[in-house]
């Protein structure tokens, strides 16, 4: 079998508070973001009219925001693609005629620069109900999945390893959730689907690191559980870090080449694949000894 590493013998369990901490002031700092920013909804779940337009010679945002004065226009932004003409990204409000808007804009921007020939290459519209139902869905849709996979879990393993898992999976969407908000990345339903498939990969990997302390425990019963956990996290190190890296090497290409379509839902894995096996060997795996560790003490307080 081919290793990345040769036999490690890393402290993983020693400073496991540090990481701990590390990865809750990253969560804080996510949260307070949104608060203050806000999330960043795409068209499919805030609804209204997306309009992307190329112009013959490149104008900027504000130079467009000027033209469509006196439009209900929530943001206008440049979208670049590797070895593609920029693009500008005009979205407006909910309106009540979507085509009788679009000719507007068409009207508006061509008066403003008649010498500068426009042309629509794409347009969205959704309603704000339908926004407001998939937004509705998709927290039902994530705490569905937790909760399979919670049960799913707790029948192959022990609660503690249960626990473990869903904090580890918890994790891995939080910590993406904060640098989507770090970098205002658009939360769109390619982005809600790399979350989604990231609760798979991660649960993946941490169970490959449950298997191995539980073939440990009953082979090793002379050696404390930290060193079990600690043994067992080093000998699954190899393939941890070769299957996570091919993962991130094939989503970067996608997040380079893949152009703005792309964009959110690779940078969502990319995020998504550091933190899935950080938080297998960080996360998931301290949790079971805690919870063992505390389960002696009032064991023997009893």
């Amino acid at each position: 079998m081919v290793r990345f590493f040769g036999k490690t013998n890393f402290n993983f369990i020693g400073p496991r508070w540090k990481f701990i901490t590390f990865s809750a002031i990253v969560i804080v700092a996510g949260i307070v973001s949104f608060a203050i920013r806000g999330a960043n909804w795409s068209i499919d779940f805030r609804g209204g009219l997306d309009m992307q337009v190329r112009f013959q010679q490149p104008l900027s945002d504000g130079q467009v925001r000027s033209a469509l004065s006196g439009m209900e226009v929530g943001e206008v932004k440049t979208i670049s693609s590797l070895g593609q003409p920029d693009e500008i990204l005009i979205r407006l409000k909910v309106a009540e005629n979507s085509a009788a808007t679009e000719k507007q804009v068409l009207d508006k921007l061509t008066e403003a620069f008649p010498n500068n020939p426009v042309d629509i290459r794409n347009v969205d519209v959704v309603g704000p109900k339908v926004g407001a139902e998939l937004r509705r869905q998709a927290v039902i849709s994530a705490i569905v999945a937790n909760l399979l996979l919670l049960i799913y879990i707790s029948w192959r393993f022990r609660v503690e390893y249960a626990l473990g898992g869903i904090l580890a999976l918890l994790h891995d969407v939080l910590i993406t959730l904060a640098f989507i908000s770090f970098f205002h990345v658009e939360f769109s339903l390619s982005v809600l689907a790399a979350i989604l498939t990231l609760i798979g990969f991660s649960i993946n990997d941490t169970i490959v690191v449950y298997d191995r302390i539980r073939e440990n425990l009953k082979k090793l019963r002379q050696m404390r559980l930290g060193e079990i956990i600690n043994l067992s996290v080093n000998e699954t190190l190899s393939r941890t870090v070769i299957t996570s890296l091919t993962v991130f090497l094939t989503v970067l290409v996608l997040f380079i080449f893949g152009g703005p379509v792309l964009r959110g839902f690779s940078f969502a894995m990319l995020v998504g694949v550091i933190t899935g096996t950080y938080s297998s060997i960080f996360i998931a795996a301290p949790v079971v000894l805690e919870w063992a560790e505390r389960q002696a003490i009032k064991g023997k307080k009893r």
